[in-house]
């Protein structure tokens, strides 16, 4: 398999599964997903704002119920954001095991 439909392909499946989201892809995710792989962004750093974004959702103060995610889209700001300044990994770590306590993280 071409290591860029690979990419995509992985960064869609994982996406998919996360909870608050519609489970499905469009097709502007998948060329959303491309892009990504074309400006050689590092898969784990895409898995990063995954947590840090479901991180924000899930523990926040706020109790209202919110809409669920729709697209990748919604995750390029926190991926953005880490690109300028990521956070610790240890931070990262502490995130992921806080999901997963929450059964928000697989």
């Amino acid at each position: 398999m071409d290591p860029r439909i690979r990419y995509a392909t992985r960064i869609l499946d994982r996406y998919r599964k996360l909870p608050g989201t519609l489970h499905r892809t469009l097709r502007q995710d998948r060329n959303l997903a491309l892009r990504l792989y074309d400006r050689g962004l590092p898969l784990q750093k895409i898995e990063d704002a995954f947590v840090l974004a479901l991180a924000r959702r899930t523990f926040r103060s706020n109790a209202e119920p919110i809409e669920p995610i729709r697209s990748l889209h919604y995750f390029l700001p926190v991926i953005q954001e880490l690109e300028i300044k990521p956070p610790l990994p240890q931070y990262l770590a502490y995130l992921k095991h806080r999901l997963t306590s929450a059964g928000a993280w697989h």
